[in-house]
């Protein structure tokens, strides 16, 4: 092999380096590749290992998880009690408000610039909407701090920081993710389909209801989870605004927590090794479950939309 060379009509004979024979890009790549799958499975079982630790270890019982009581020292004599359903129905609420207040914005958006705005608008449309998403987070809070909080505390007579705040707060976050995925949904409906419509004699708006949105429906469904799943893991912006308290809220204006703003409050407080702490962990990996969720749907949605394809 080590005369080996590469014939090219009309081209001088050379011979092959050590690197063409070894296919250095190949192996640097699939190197790359497999260094990722190392890292994400190592991470992934270390989050699973400590998670774990709170039954394993601790011996707290399962079913003392899913209680409504969260009282994670003995300081005031009481028995210690990890209950997590509050911090559980908090995420997934907030979470899901968030969803209901930002997808018809974003869908009314992506839908303006994909078949209503002109070229000029959509050259403000588009740079305005890069600029939600660099916006920090602890901005977002900030505002909802020094803005909304207020505003909601004289408007609705109530504490202020409350699931209303931080789902306010959190749907302008997810706005743009949403309106992204649901601008490339519509665009990537065939030309075919709008024009066999209005041949029809059907009007713009009438277009857009019976053939645009039923066509993009999977890739506005993935949009929308891929919202929540960043609702899900937002810590900061929530924490400064949804008011913190680890109980079951009965209404929409009351204070609540999630499962991320109690990570960041508690994390100072603990000891690694205590149970404490160990609820931590499981809290999450708690987060790690429903991002899985979220994964699984949307995968599923995305071989929905390649079968009607």
């Amino acid at each position: 092999m080590t005369n080996a060379s590469i014939a090219v009509p009309g081209a001088i004979v050379r011979p092959l380096t050590r690197g063409e024979r070894l296919d250095l890009p190949k192996r640097v790549t699939l190197a790359s590749a497999a260094l990722v799958v190392v890292l994400v499975a190592v991470l992934l079982a270390f989050i699973v290992w400590n998670g774990v630790q709170l039954f394993a270890h601790s011996g707290v019982p399962v079913l003392q998880v899913l209680s409504a009581t969260w009282q994670p020292d003995n300081t005031l004599q009481q028995p210690v009690i990890f209950g997590l359903l509050p911090f559980i129905l908090g995420t997934l609420s907030v979470m899901a408000l968030a969803a209901v207040i930002a997808t018809p914005l974003s869908v009314g958006l992506a839908l303006f610039m994909a078949e209503v705005a002109p070229r000029w608008a959509r050259s403000i449309t588009q740079p305005a909407l890069e600029v939600f998403v660099g916006i920090p987070s602890v901005v977002y809070g900030w505002l909802g701090l020094t803005v909304l909080v207020p505003f909601l505390r004289i408007s609705l007579h109530s504490v202020g920081f409350s699931m209303l705040a931080g789902a306010l707060v959190l749907s302008l976050m997810i706005l743009p993710t949403i309106t992204s995925v649901a601008l490339d949904a519509f665009t990537t409906v065939p030309g075919e389909m709008r024009s066999a419509s209005f041949a029809l004699g059907t009007t713009r708006w009438q277009t857009i209801r019976h053939v645009l949105l039923p066509a993009a429906v999977s890739g506005v469904a993935t949009g929308i989870v891929l919202g929540m799943m960043r609702a899900a893991g937002e810590a900061l912006a929530v924490q400064m605004v949804i008011g913190n308290r680890p109980l079951i809220p009965t209404g929409i204006t009351q204070p609540m927590t999630t499962l991320t703003s109690q990570i960041t409050l508690d994390m100072g407080n603990t000891v690694a090794g205590e149970p404490w702490n160990e609820a931590l962990w499981t809290m999450g990996l708690i987060l790690l479950l429903i991002s899985f969720a979220f994964v699984a749907i949307v995968r599923i949605l995305g071989r929905r939309r390649l079968v009607a394809e």
